[in-house]
C-alpha cells in the first residue's frame, strides 16, 4: 500500500507541472521607426494650388502697382544704409531697380537693383521688404563690379540666412508651392529663371517640365527641390534646394546642366517619393 501511494505521487507530480501555468517575463513594446510623414510638409504638393507660370516675372517701376511703388519709395533709405553694410555704395547715382514678382512669398515685394558701369562692370543686390511692417528690409549681394561677394550667391550662406528668415516672415498659415518657392530663390540670387513649359520641344532644347523640375522627399523628412534653369546663359543650370522637415533651408547647389532628351529620375533609396512639376492648365 505504501509503494502504491508513493507510485501515485510519483505520477501526479510531473502532470501538476505540466498543467501548471508558466510565467512569462515581461517585454516592452517599441514602436518600429516609420517613413517621413508626407502628408505634412513645409512646400505644398497640391497641384491645383500650384500656378508657377514656369518663370519668374520682373516689372519695371512703371509696371508695378502705386502701392509697391510708395513701399519701395519708403523704404529707400533703410535699403540704403544694410546696402552699406554689405560693401554697396548706395548714395550715389547710377543705380535702377526692378520688381521681382514673386506669388510663392506674398508677403514681401523684392526688388533687385542695378548699377551698370560697362562690359564686365555691373553691381547687383536683391531686397527684401516686408508688407505688412512685420520683419525688416534685408540685401542680398550677388555681384560688385562685376564680381561675386564671398562667394556665389546661390551657394552663398548669407544669401540661404536671409531666405530663411523671409520665408519665417510670411504671415500665411499655408505652405507655399514648392516650384515657386525654388524660383524665388533663384530669382533673388541673381537668376532670371525659366523652366519649360509643357509643350516644350526637345529639339530646340526645351524639356517637358517631368525632366526639368522634381520634388524629392526623403525617408529622413523634408524635402529637396531640384529643377534646370533653361534660360541661363551661356548653358543651362541646374538648381537643388534642401528643406529641413520645419521648413528651413539648409543646403543650395547650383551647377552647369547638359539639356537633353529624356533622363529617368534616380531611384534613391532615400527618397520616399517625388513629384514632378505640376502642368499649367493654362498652356
Amino acid at each position: 500500500m505504501v509503494l502504491a501511494t508513493v507510485l501515485s505521487l510519483s505520477l501526479c507530480a510531473p502532470l501538476q507541472a505540466q498543467t501548471a501555468p508558466e510565467e512569462v517575463p515581461p517585454t516592452r513594446v517599441q514602436d518600429m521607426p516609420t517613413p517621413a510623414d508626407v502628408s505634412s510638409m513645409p512646400l505644398s504638393t497640391d497641384a491645383a494650388s500650384q500656378r508657377p507660370g514656369f518663370l519668374i516675372e520682373f516689372c519695371s517701376p512703371a509696371q508695378m502697382t502705386e502701392r509697391d511703388r510708395e513701399l519701395a519709395a519708403d523704404a529707400e533709405a533703410s535699403i540704403g544704409e544694410h546696402a552699406g553694410f554689405s560693401g554697396f555704395t548706395f548714395d550715389g547715382g547710377g543705380w535702377s531697380y526692378r520688381q521681382i514678382v514673386c506669388p510663392a512669398l506674398p508677403d514681401h515685394l523684392f526688388l533687385q537693383y542695378t548699377r551698370n558701369s560697362g562690359a564686365g562692370d555691373a553691381t547687383v543686390f536683391s531686397a527684401s521688404i516686408p508688407r505688412g511692417g512685420e520683419g525688416q528690409v534685408r540685401i542680398i549681394p550677388i555681384l560688385r563690379r562685376g564680381y561675386s561677394l564671398f562667394s556665389p550667391a546661390p551657394i552663398n550662406a548669407l544669401t540661404i540666412s536671409a531666405f530663411n528668415h523671409i520665408r519665417a516672415e510670411e504671415r500665411s498659415e499655408k505652405s507655399s508651392d514648392w516650384v515657386g518657392t525654388g524660383l524665388c530663390y533663384a530669382a533673388l540670387a541673381g537668376a532670371h529663371p525659366r523652366i519649360a513649359a509643357p509643350d516644350a520641344d526637345p529639339v530646340t532644347q526645351k524639356l517637358t517640365p517631368a525632366l526639368t523640375a522634381i520634388l524629392e522627399i526623403p525617408v529622413r523628412g523634408g524635402q529637396i527641390i531640384r529643377f534646370t534653369d533653361a534660360a541661363a546663359t551661356p548653358r543651362p543650370m541646374e538648381w537643388t534646394m534642401t528643406f529641413t522637415p520645419q521648413g528651413k533651408l539648409i543646403k543650395a547647389t547650383h551647377a552647369p546642366a547638359a539639356l537633353v532628351k529624356g533622363r529617368p529620375v534616380p531611384q534613391n533609396p532615400e527618397v520616399l517619393k517625388s513629384w514632378p512639376v505640376p502642368q499649367d492648365k493654362q498652356n
